[in-house]
């Protein structure tokens, strides 16, 4: 696995990391040339993403809401980060979620790591994928406006 590309100028999300020196250390987690993406690697690389995230202090699992169950994949201090490489469907319920704890005050920015439209035809059919992350949020730029950093990998 490497990182593909980076989107971060979705409410200037991009500022929001470099400005807690984190930019760098969120990107360099999925430079992981041992992960080859495959089908049925998406274990792996959560394992691999849980790991780099705990081993940096995140708390993982984090509810939304104690009653719905909702979680998100990480949150530390004011910053919350989604992991998707599952059905495209999800895709857009992650931004919500993320959507939720900015309005709700709990974060100030967030990233969202997908796979390259090609990596994902490599994982599976209909998997959520950057590039169309990317042309729908500039679509609901206006609907969700936490700062979301985009993460793409491959």
């Amino acid at each position: 696995m490497k990182l593909a590309f980076t989107y971060d100028d979705h409410h200037s999300a991009g500022s929001e990391w470099e400005q807690r020196d984190l930019k760098d250390w969120l990107t360099d987690v999925f430079e992981a040339p041992a992960l080859t993406i495959e089908r049925r690697c998406t274990p792996a690389i959560r394992e691999h993403v849980e790991t780099e995230f705990l081993n940096e202090g995140w708390a993982l699992g984090v509810n939304l809401d104690q009653g719905l169950g909702l979680k998100v994949f990480a949150e530390k201090e004011d910053l919350s980060f989604q992991l998707q490489t599952g059905n495209m469907s999800r895709a857009p319920y992650d931004l919500l979620k993320l959507q939720y704890l900015f309005q709700s005050g709990r974060i100030e920015a967030a990233a969202l790591a997908l796979p390259t439209k090609a990596a994902a035809r490599k994982i599976g059919d209909n998997i959520a994928n950057a590039e169309r992350v990317i042309r729908e949020l500039s679509l609901f730029d206006r609907v969700i406006t936490v700062p979301i950093l985009i993460v793409a990998f491959e």
